[in-house]
């Protein structure tokens, strides 16, 4: 007779039978699929980052590339992670160089993006600083800043704040909302029908897009949407892709320091602090590593600062370890670092080939929400899995007033000005869980 306790151990030891692990290697062909996808997944928020701040996406999707090969290198490819533009800097960047956003999208480049620049770079150097520290002492100090009730909020509220972001990728007409749900809706059932351990299940995600960007061109290019109903309003355009050029320098950046950037910006990395470790936490769980990488955490710091401080020397973004990708290999089980490899190669060659990046640009952006709905919900079930893992008690008055508080600042994406600094929805409710949690330990009746 079975326990409830054997039970859950033999389908923990099933499902670990079928993850690839971060030292393994498959075969080329699926490790080149895999790197495919995983560009896919990141390609959507590395794009709409540097769109946001006015930077030069191709910059942006070159040194995203390049910070994953440093992270690689660093971590000894120990710790499987896609680093891209992060969105932690958006509110200090637009509050440095005092650039709108919305005529960014329309008008090019951010002139003042060389002043962000010096910021970006401060701010990769204090991260540095903080890995280096830890590397010395260990990182006790910043679990005890960051004990689990905080760091799964903090994952959580990424989910939950780009929310948004999804609903308004599949747009607010029949055929655009008809398609991000029916990629939705195909992606989970390939992640989840598909056999446990197999190439196809591996692939999901990128199958999924590929069945649904053909679809999209059957029902918007050739008409065929309204047999069913539906009245496709934007046909993929393919005109970019024959006119841009196969190989092509990005526009490079040179920094300019400004005192008034680096103080709005620097203190970014605290958010990258909480949001690394974060993701160290999360995807140590996944593989039931978590005392390995624990060990990690300084380098994983050290890494993703001087990764941040090269791509910003030359007109890159700040970048991050990614959650979109991270919730790739929960979805497919291929932990592979090799993958990540093969995608920061290849975002590289996005990055020097106008035609392969205008043809990433076709992917309609219905499929782009649909995908990011699976995408970003894993985001936040992972913060979720870290309280769960933990044990994280939330029958205390503090916990939940820590955890609800801070979700609902990251959801309502609550943007501060305080003293000079600004402070989007991920950085408002990182600082609020952080301070809630120690504050309210001072007063807790025991």
């Amino acid at each position: 007779m079975h326990t409830a306790g054997t039970t859950q151990a033999a389908a923990i030891a099933a499902q670990a039978a079928h993850i690839v692990r971060p030292e393994d290697t498959l075969p080329l062909p699926q490790t080149l699929a895999a790197g495919i996808q995983h560009v896919i997944a990141m390609f959507g928020a590395t794009v709409l980052g540097p769109l946001l701040m006015g930077f030069d996406t191709n910059v942006a999707i070159f040194f995203s590339g390049i910070a994953t090969l440093l992270f690689y290198a660093v971590l000894g490819g120990r710790i499987p992670s896609y680093l891209g533009s992060s969105f932690s800097f958006i509110g200090a960047v637009i509050a440095a160089t005092g650039w709108a956003p919305q005529a960014g999208v329309a008008a090019g480049l951010n002139p003042h993006i060389d002043l962000a620049l010096s910021g970006i770079i401060a701010a990769g150097a204090l991260y540095a600083a903080i890995g280096a520290l830890v590397m010395a002492i260990g990182a006790g100090w910043i679990e005890a800043l960051l004990p689990p009730v905080v760091t799964g909020t903090i994952v959580a509220i990424i989910g939950l704040n780009l929310a948004p972001v999804c609903v308004g990728e599949i747009g607010k007409n029949g055929f655009t909302q008809a398609t991000g749900l029916f990629t939705l809706a195909l992606v989970a059932v390939l992640a989840v029908g598909l056999p446990p351990g197999s190439a196809w299940r591996r692939m999901s995600i990128l199958i999924g897009v590929a069945i649904a960007y053909a679809i999209y061109y059957l029902a918007a290019n050739l008409g065929l949407g309204r047999l069913i109903g539906l009245d496709p309003s934007d046909p993929i355009v393919f005109s970019q892709v024959a006119a841009a050029a196969w190989i092509g320098l990005p526009h490079f950046i040179a920094p300019t320091y400004n005192a008034g950037a680096v103080s709005l910006i620097a203190p970014v990395a605290i958010v990258l602090v909480a949001e690394n470790l974060g993701h160290i936490k999360a995807i140590g769980g996944m593989l039931g590593r978590e005392r390995q990488f624990n060990g990690l955490i300084g380098r994983a710091f050290l890494a993703d600062g001087v990764a941040t401080m090269v791509s910003a020397s030359c007109g890159g973004t700040g970048v991050t370890t990614y959650a979109e990708n991270m919730g790739v290999m929960r979805v497919t089980g291929n932990f592979s670092s090799r993958t990540f490899i093969v995608a920061a190669l290849f975002a590289i060659l996005l990055g020097l080939s106008p035609k392969l990046g205008a043809l990433i640009h076709t992917i309609p952006l219905p499929v782009i929400g649909g995908l990011s709905f699976v995408i970003f919900g894993i985001i936040t079930a992972v913060g979720v899995g870290i309280w769960v893992q933990n044990r994280v008690d939330f029958t205390r008055p503090r916990t939940l007033i820590t955890v609800g508080t801070a979700l609902v600042i990251g959801s309502g994406n609550l943007t501060l000005s305080l003293g000079g600094f600004a402070f989007g929805g991920i950085a408002t409710a990182t600082f609020a869980a952080i301070i809630l949690w120690h504050l309210l330990g001072l007063v807790e009746a025991t």
